[in-house]
C-alpha cells in the first residue's frame, strides 16, 4: 500500500530524533530501558503515566532528562498532605493598591509535570490534577485557560508506605494511560552507577528537539495503520478480562473487575506509538504484546482470592497472552 510506504517513509525519520533522544538519556540514566521508553511512549500518544517504584530509582530524574532532551517546559509538585487544589492549577490574587484581582497561574502550566509522591496529597487536590489531565485546560477566577501542549503528567507513588497517603481511587487510577513499574537495578547496572555519580560532576543530557517536534510527532501516529483483525485481537484481549470463561480461561475467580473501555483505546494508541518507535508505519500484534501490561497493569483488579493465592494482575495478563489467539 503506498500509503503505509509513506507512513514506513516519515516513521523513521521522525524515529531518529526519538532514538537521539534515548541515547541523550542514557549519558544520564543507567538502565531501566523500559521507563525510558514508556516515558517516550507518553509524550507521543498523550497519554498520562503512573510511575510505581521505591525511593532511589531515579523516577525523578528520568522526567527531568526527558525534560530537558525536548527543551520542555518543565514542573515539579512535591505532592503533601497541606497541599492545596490552588496550589496546582493556580488562584486569584488581590491587590491592595488596584483593588482588582490578578490571576497567578500555578505550575499545572508547563509541558512535562513531575506528580511527585502523588498518593501524599488529599482527594480533592488529587481531582484537581485529574480534571486538568483530562480536560486539557484549567478554570481559575471564572476563566478558562488552555493548558500548553505538549502536555504530560508523571506521577509517581512509592509502594512500600501506607502510613500519610491517600490511595488513587480506582476510577482516578483509569485516567492514566500506562502504569510503569521500576524495579531494581542489576548489580552491574549499579556499579555503573556508582562510577558515573561519584566523579564529583554529574553528566548532562544534551537538548534533542522541542516541544513543536513533539506535537508533530503525534499527528503522524495518528496516521499509522491498523488492520481491522489486530483491532479485534485488542478487543479478545480487553473481553478475556471481562468475561475470560468466553476465551477458555479458567481465571474468573481470580479477577472482581476487568479492564474498561479505555484499556481498548490505549492498547490501539499505544501500540500506534510503539510502531512508530520502531520506525513503522503500521501495526504488529508484537506491537500489542508490548503495551499490554503497561496498559492493563492497574486495570485488571484482582480478586481477595487471587491476593491469598499471591497471584498478581501481571500473571493474569501472562495468561491472558498466551491463551488468545494471535491474527
Amino acid at each position: 500500500m503506498p500509503e503505509v510506504r509513506e507512513l514506513d517513509r516519515k516513521g523513521k525519520e521522525l524515529s531518529k530524533t526519538l532514538n537521539r533522544i534515548m541515547t541523550e538519556s542514557r549519558k544520564v540514566l543507567v538502565g531501566q530501558p523500559e521507563m525510558i521508553r514508556g516515558l517516550l511512549m507518553g509524550l507521543l500518544t498523550q497519554g498520562h503515566i503512573l510511575i510505581e517504584g521505591v525511593p532511589g530509582l531515579a523516577k525523578t530524574l528520568s522526567v527531568m532528562t526527558l525534560s530537558s532532551c525536548m527543551q520542555a517546559k518543565f514542573s515539579r509538585i512535591q505532592f503533601t498532605p497541606d497541599l492545596l487544589p490552588s496550589d496546582i492549577i493556580g488562584t486569584n490574587i488581590y491587590n491592595a493598591k488596584t483593588a482588582e484581582f490578578s490571576i497567578k497561574k500555578g505550575p499545572i502550566f508547563a509541558n512535562i509535570i513531575l506528580a511527585d509522591e502523588i498518593n501524599r496529597a488529599a482527594a480533592k487536590v488529587q481531582s484537581a490534577l485529574l480534571e486538568a489531565m483530562q480536560e486539557k485546560q484549567v478554570t481559575i477566577g471564572g476563566k478558562t485557560f488552555k493548558l500548553d501542549q505538549p502536555f504530560l503528567v508523571l506521577a509517581t507513588q512509592n509502594p512500600i508506605e501506607s502510613e500519610g497517603t491517600y490511595t488513587l481511587p480506582e476510577a482516578q487510577v483509569d485516567r492514566f494511560m500506562f502504569k510503569i513499574r521500576v524495579s531494581y537495578p542489576t548489580a552491574e547496572d549499579e556499579l555503573e552507577i556508582i562510577n558515573r555519580f561519584t566523579q564529583g560532576e554529574n553528566p548532562v543530557a544534551s537538548a534533542v528537539c522541542k516541544p513543536e517536534d513533539m506535537v508533530m510527532a503525534r499527528e503522524a501516529i495518528n496516521d499509522v495503520f491498523i488492520d481491522e483483525k489486530i483491532k479485534r485481537y485488542i478487543v479478545d484481549l480487553v473481553f478475556a478480562t471481562r468475561y475470560p470463561e468466553r476465551y477458555g480461561l479458567k481465571i474468573k475467580n481470580l479477577i472482581q473487575y476487568g479492564a474498561s473501555p479505555r484499556a481498548s483505546l490505549y492498547l490501539t494508541i499505544g501500540s500506534k506509538g510503539n510502531a512508530f518507535l520502531e520506525g513503522r508505519g503500521y501495526v504488529t500484534p508484537d506491537d500489542v504484546k508490548s503495551v499490554a501490561y503497561d496498559v492493563f497493569r492497574h486495570r485488571i483488579l484482582v480478586s481477595y482470592e487471587a491476593e491469598a493465592e499471591e497471584t498478581t494482575s501481571e500473571n493474569i495478563i501472562d495468561e491472558i497472552l498466551k491463551n488468545i489467539k494471535v491474527p
